[in-house]
């Protein structure tokens, strides 16, 4: 109950302004948040710049930090929202479809590319597929994407996605749910060569 009293008074303090009380709440919570940014991305390097990136973002929204949940828990969605941020971002950017090719045969250079005239490239098609399949998830209800990703993407399981998210064990598995739907929905409506038969 002590250490909870004197953490609610270094945010009262780092609100307003005091950097020393800040720099304890860094001191005092960076193992967690490091913790989290290396398991969702299983980086080292990755995790410590996400980790700085999180406290950046709980530098500017602390302010808006009421008590309503624990430090804790409002610091762990910081972390897994920096890292998803991370992820969409990486998911999303644009790939020179040169470097693709040139990386494809780089693998296969015993094989010469030779496309028939208006045939089928099964390596833009994948392309397409993940670029189609990025853009159905980046569409996705914040809430389900972020679960959708948390399950398929980083492993996590329902209850410990239910302690990360605070919500429960069923409305983890009911965001899934709605999510796989969706994402089937979207690829349903996108043109036959492009859809993904992996969900």
């Amino acid at each position: 109950m002590k250490s909870q009293s004197v953490c609610t008074e270094l945010v009262k303090r780092a609100q307003r302004g005091d950097s020393e009380a800040f720099a304890a709440l860094f001191h005092a919570h960076k193992k967690q948040i490091y913790s989290i940014c290396q398991r969702m991305t299983d980086s080292t390097a990755q995790a410590e710049d996400l980790t700085q990136d999180a406290f950046l973002q709980v530098f500017r929204k602390l302010s808006t930090f009421r008590g309503d949940s624990a430090l804790s828990t409002w610091l762990h969605r910081i972390a897994v929202n920096t890292v998803l941020l991370h992820f969409r971002k990486k998911a999303l950017k644009q790939v020179s479809l040169d470097d693709i090719l040139n990386q494809d045969s780089s693998s296969q250079n015993s094989t010469p590319l030779h496309l028939e005239p208006g045939g089928r490239d099964n390596r833009l098609a994948n392309t397409v597929e993940r670029i189609t399949l990025a853009r159905a998830i980046r569409d996705l209800p914040a809430g389900c994407r972020t679960i959708f990703l948390l399950h398929e993407v980083e492993g996590y399981d329902h209850e410990e996605i239910a302690q990360i998210m605070d919500c429960s064990v069923g409305n983890s598995k009911s965001q899934l749910y709605k999510a796989r739907r969706r994402i089937r929905e979207f690829l349903s409506l996108a043109p036959a060569e492009v859809t993904v038969d992996r969900m």
